[in-house]
């Protein structure tokens, strides 16, 4: 069986080069990069070399850079370390469980936060941000594309507003990095967290941008890894890595393979959609990443869905790969006024590097028998066709 996976916003394989790059740390070049002699000295070569190329991807200086073990911990990081008792923080309810329960987190601890809505397109308005703006904000945080529709949120708006009210804003850009270009100045944010699976780097591995100036509060205490922002032994593999999936991500956006991929993706929803009836895009109309579709198939469950299509060799989720086996539909999908029926209805696909045009062509066949067949063994189907 041809086994074709369209859930790369879950996770993403690691690229030839990348595993390519990293591949020396784990054996020849193997020192800690603390250490002052020799082996020492070229793993924090290498470390430098890849702190450079983040920072290029997100436009800022490479001191700016904090390595992680992963998105979860950068926004935990950026949040909490830009807080303190007392504080106000605004963000957004559709935002990655990164950020909402670590908000939770800070509430029981003495904080107040304001969880702004989006309209049906999954858009957060500026206006609501500015309007939950309090004396004692200290920060706002919005997250750059959303996980499961692609959305991109208005940042540099938001940006601005945060700017002009002295407040810190920090942004999840975990979805958008590697995908579209991301210029830390022109958002105008003061922190912005990425994760290296996301963009074809290994598992367990991530940074933080963090504005220069910005006093942070490590989470972790120890040595003085990270200008004392982060302590702990270096992840020197996975940061080399990351800083790969970085020069590969830039090389790829001059060479326009981001247009190439929201392309595929467009020939992919627009096959759907032709095939499917009582279908649709959710977020249609917003701008999005160029890789993510989430899509409603009426009358259908969606695990049931991705049960299915799994079976036939295509894998897709119904959204947060952290999220999975969850009860209720999902809060991003619900906070955009989806019925609670369509929500548990929604599939979400989304491309990676490696899809090609006959992925996509393989995976139309596949949705549409699974589609039809599902369809046919639902007993909703058959009653919403007499009503009709």
């Amino acid at each position: 069986m041809r086994r074709i996976y369209l859930d790369n916003n879950a996770t993403t394989p690691v690229l030839p080069e990348v595993l390519e790059a990293m591949r020396p740390f784990f054996s020849e070049h193997f020192g800690n990069a603390s250490s002052i002699h020799h082996h020492g000295q070229e793993t924090r070569a290498a470390v430098e070399r890849a702190r450079d190329s983040v920072a290029s991807l997100l436009g800022c200086r490479a001191a700016e850079v904090v390595f992680t073990s992963g998105g979860t911990e950068a926004d935990n990081l950026a949040i909490a370390g830009l807080t303190s008792a007392g504080d106000h923080i605004i963000t957004s309810i559709i935002e990655h469980h990164a950020v909402l329960h670590a908000c939770g987190h800070l509430e029981e601890t003495g904080c107040d936060v304001a969880y702004v809505p989006v309209d049906g397109r999954g858009l957060v308005d500026p206006g609501d941000v500015r309007r939950a703006l309090r004396p004692n904000t200290k920060l706002i945080s919005i997250m750059m594309a959303n996980n499961e529709t692609g959305v991109l949120q208005p940042v540099e708006e938001i940006g601005t507003i945060a700017a002009e009210a002295d407040v810190y804003f920090h942004t999840d850009a975990v979805q958008a990095a590697g995908k579209i270009p991301i210029d830390v100045k022109r958002i105008g944010c003061d922190a912005l967290s990425i994760s290296g699976h996301k963009m074809h780097a290994p598992q367990g591995v991530g940074a933080l941008y963090v504005r220069r100036g910005t006093r942070l509060q490590p989470l972790f205490y120890g040595g003085r890894h990270e200008r004392s922002r982060r302590a702990g032994t270096e992840n020197v593999p996975g940061i080399v890595a990351l800083g790969k999936a970085a020069e590969l991500a830039m090389q790829s956006f001059g060479r326009g393979e981001d247009k190439k991929m929201s392309a595929l993706r467009d020939r992919l929803q627009q096959g759907i959609l032709a095939q499917a009836e009582e279908a649709g895009v959710n977020g249609d109309g917003a701008p999005r990443v160029p890789n993510t579709s989430n899509i409603y198939f009426d009358h259908i469950e969606g695990e049931s869905m991705v049960i299915a299509l799994d079976l036939k060799g295509l894998a897709v989720s119904t959204g947060a790969a952290c999220s999975a086996g969850a009860i209720e539909p999902s809060h991003v999908l619900t906070a955009m006024g989806l019925r609670f029926d369509r929500a548990r209805a929604s599939i979400r696909f989304s491309l990676g590097k490696q899809n090609t045009a006959e992925d996509v062509d393989l995976a139309l066949a596949l949705v549409a028998e699974t589609v039809a067949r599902l369809r046919e063994l639902s007993p909703l189907y058959g009653k919403a066709a007499i009503r009709n």
